[in-house]
């Protein structure tokens, strides 16, 4: 009869992983949770059974004695739990939905999300502007690139960069001959309605026609780009601003993971899953009377109002 006390099989499975693997970050990965909530669940299982399964400090990581008895012991309790379903349990592959608004470009995070978490799907799913706040509180996405404003009741946002917005004209158009303008300038522009980003792309048919101009964010002009518009900056109205939104009650290790990328965080960060190391490094101590410089860049803010400049 075993001496360890019962224990439930999720904890055992974690645990093998780790003694099979015999690395923390590898394990977490293959699990699909993160080195902090495998290095937790070890923890408590050593405090629980009153003995070290793990050698501290043991680079690379070795089992005790202790731990070796267990990973034998767990490896028979996991093959008759598989055993008593009748089937072997594989786990369908977690994944992540994420959402994005038009004009907002993914490609570069989902390279390196492909690359960092090959066994984890993404998937992108275009999202219409109008439809982004129900698609995060309805589930159907779990995080979203959004178009600020909107509701942050019980909703996490990072803001990651703003867009200026240009006006959009046909190419004979004598606004075509200036690099940028100020609303001044477009006095006497019948402008078309651009409020509902959505329908931007009928508001562009309409100005290809003659039919006015329109002021739309500039990734937006990019995505309805034709040969015969063209598009100038405007220096004096209100920009837009891109964040990354989901829901505070759905922070999950993927979501987590997900905003490291986008944060520019590297796979070896201690604080992703994925890195290398299973304990943080000590922080350097700084010299006595010197306060720490802020390492995050400012949003930049908007140019002075200018006159249309000619190119």
């Amino acid at each position: 009869m075993s001496r360890f006390p019962s224990i439930d099989v999720q904890r055992l499975r974690w645990f093998a992983a780790v003694a099979e693997e015999l690395h923390f970050a590898r394990a977490a990965k293959a699990l699909h949770i993160s080195r902090q909530k495998l290095s937790h669940a070890v923890i408590d299982l050593e405090t629980e059974l009153g003995t070290k399964l793990f050698v501290p400090g043991a680079q690379p990581t070795r089992l005790t004695d202790a731990g070796q008895e267990l990973l034998r012991e767990a490896r028979d309790i996991i093959a008759r739990a598989e055993n008593d379903t009748g089937t072997t349990a594989v786990a369908a592959p977690a994944s992540l939905r994420v959402g994005f608004v038009p004009g907002v470009t993914v490609t570069k995070w989902e390279r390196i999300w492909g690359r960092r978490f090959p066994d984890t799907p993404l998937e992108l799913v275009a999202v219409a502007q109008a439809d982004q706040e129900p698609a995060l509180r309805e589930g159907r996405v779990d995080m979203c690139f959004v178009r600020l404003p909107i509701d942050r009741s019980d909703m996490n946002a990072i803001p990651l960069y703003r867009e200026l917005p240009v006006v959009v004209v046909p190419k004979d158009h004598e606004i075509a001959l200036f690099d940028e303008v100020g609303m001044a300038d477009l006095a006497d522009e019948r402008l078309q309605d651009t409020a509902d980003i959505d329908a931007v792309a009928a508001a562009i048919e309409l100005v290809a026609a003659g039919v006015g101009v329109a002021i739309v964010p500039h990734s937006i002009a990019r995505l309805h780009h034709r040969r015969d518009l063209v598009y100038r900056t405007v220096t004096d109205t209100d920009d837009t601003e891109i964040a990354l939104a989901w829901p505070s009650a759905r922070t999950t290790d993927l979501v987590e993971e997900f905003i490291g990328i986008v944060r520019g965080r590297s796979e070896n960060s201690s604080r992703s899953s994925a890195g290398k190391r299973t304990e943080p490094e000590p922080r350097k101590r700084r010299s006595p009377g010197k306060r720490p410089q802020p390492t995050r860049k400012p949003i930049p803010s908007k140019k002075k109002p200018a006159r249309g400049r000619k190119r």
